[in-house]
């Protein structure tokens, strides 16, 4: 029997049972599209935190406090609430920039503070950065300026705001030359950044930048900080910068033992290869979850399957009585599970396209990065994952249609 009549026979049949076919075919569509929608959203998921390293240039070491013996996971991004490490000082960072590959370095610290103008008040986070992130960053202007060295050295009460809590406290008046009141101390706008989104949940719109040292003296009467930022000038000699800096650090500091480190020395690179590798590894725990919920459905596919064989005895019975080979039955069972998930593929992939497009819409909605993206292997693996469902799991059935004697299935009618 030719393939063309194997497939018009095994098409009539699945019309003829249109809401079993079609119910299957959305249980399929709904497993297929979880595939789709999971790999689009680990795409978004990706380009939104990988690009919160952006306002990062690849060239800068991030040195970070942390937690002695307590590895990566005592960093100061983790560390709880409460642990306060203070090695990490100003004098450091004078050492650092002596290194000869590192061209600027800058301390920084963070806080939660409520900034006043007239009658508004705003809660906000204050980002104590020192005056050189601005020319390690590219810090994007959008009025006036970012502090300088100067400022910051003289322990000048002078602020750069973000986008969003600037047009909240000025409207749309120039922010340049008001004056602010942080925790009670007056502090003059030199500047305002142009609009750039949320950075690893921190709404950069909504944050203020003041000089490290004003923050130091003027707020914590201390000299040390969080972390520092340090620009690397040759990225050829990146890797040993940042050695050359850990042994800096350790002299400086008294430490023999680099599992007890007070600190941790990161590039960019590291950092995004960090992340990708956490997005992919969660993204491919979902994807087999998926896929388990698939299989499930592909008992379902051999359930159905067989069901329609106990129906199709007689008919069975007929087509073998009549001349049909027993392989030809075979396919023509094969082919109806093979039709069932693809069709159930192809459904699946357009409802999967069309709810990430809803997700990437929404998100953009709320001011959140999301990038809308399918890869084509999505659609690859998808459609050929239903496929081969079908074709597994259609396999006993089939067989059992195929080795039915035509005289019993005619007398089972």
């Amino acid at each position: 029997m030719f393939i063309k009549d194997l497939f018009e026979i095994s098409g009539t049949a699945l019309i003829r049972q249109k809401m079993r076919t079609i119910l299957t075919t959305i249980a399929l569509s709904i497993g297929i599209a979880s595939v789709v929608i999971i790999i689009s959203a680990g795409k978004g998921l990706e380009s939104m935190v990988l690009g919160a390293l952006d306002i990062f240039s690849p060239n800068t070491l991030n040195i970070e406090v942390r937690v002695p013996g307590k590895g990566n996971s005592g960093s100061a991004t983790s560390m709880a609430t409460g642990v306060s490490i203070t090695s990490l000082k100003n004098t450091d960072i004078e050492a650092i920039v002596k290194h000869p590959n590192i061209s600027l370095a800058y301390g920084y610290l963070t806080s939660q503070q409520v900034i006043k103008y007239r009658e508004q008040n705003k809660t906000v986070t204050v980002l104590a950065y020192g005056a050189d992130y601005a020319k390690a960053n590219s810090v994007k202007i959008a009025q006036g300026r970012f502090y300088n060295s100067d400022e910051e050295n003289v322990l000048a009460q002078v602020i750069f705001l973000g986008s969003k809590i600037s047009e909240d406290l000025f409207g749309n008046d120039t922010a340049v030359g008001k004056i602010v009141f942080v925790k009670g101390k007056s502090f003059r706008v030199v500047g305002v950044q142009e609009k750039v989104g949320a950075s690893f949940g921190l709404d950069m719109d909504s944050a203020v930048y003041i000089p490290t040292k004003t923050m130091q003296k003027r707020f914590l009467g201390t000299d040390y900080v969080m972390g520092v930022g340090a620009y690397v000038v040759d990225m050829s000699k990146l890797e040993t910068t940042k050695e050359d800096i850990e042994m800096l650090l350790r002299e400086r500091h008294d430490i023999t033992d680099p599992d007890k480190d007070d600190f941790q020395v990161t590039s960019m690179k590291e950092a995004r290869a960090t992340l990708e590798t956490v997005l992919g590894g969660i993204t491919l725990l979902l994807i087999a979850l998926v896929c388990i919920s698939l299989l499930v459905g592909g008992v379902g596919i051999t359930n159905i399957m067989y069901v329609t064989v106990t129906e199709r005895t007689f008919e069975i019975g007929l087509r073998k009585s009549l001349g049909a080979k027993s392989k030809d039955v075979l396919w023509q069972f094969l082919i109806e599970a093979m039709m069932l998930t693809s069709v159930g593929g192809i459904v699946g992939v357009l409802f999967g396209i069309i709810i990430s497009y809803g997700i990437y819409l929404g998100a953009n909605s709320f001011g959140i990065k999301w990038m809308f993206s399918i890869p084509f292997y999505s659609i690859i693996l998808a459609i050929g994952f239903s496929t081969a469902v079908g074709l597994f799991f259609g396999i006993y059935p089939a067989k059992r249609a195929a080795s039915l004697s035509p005289i019993v299935a005619i007398r089972k009618e």
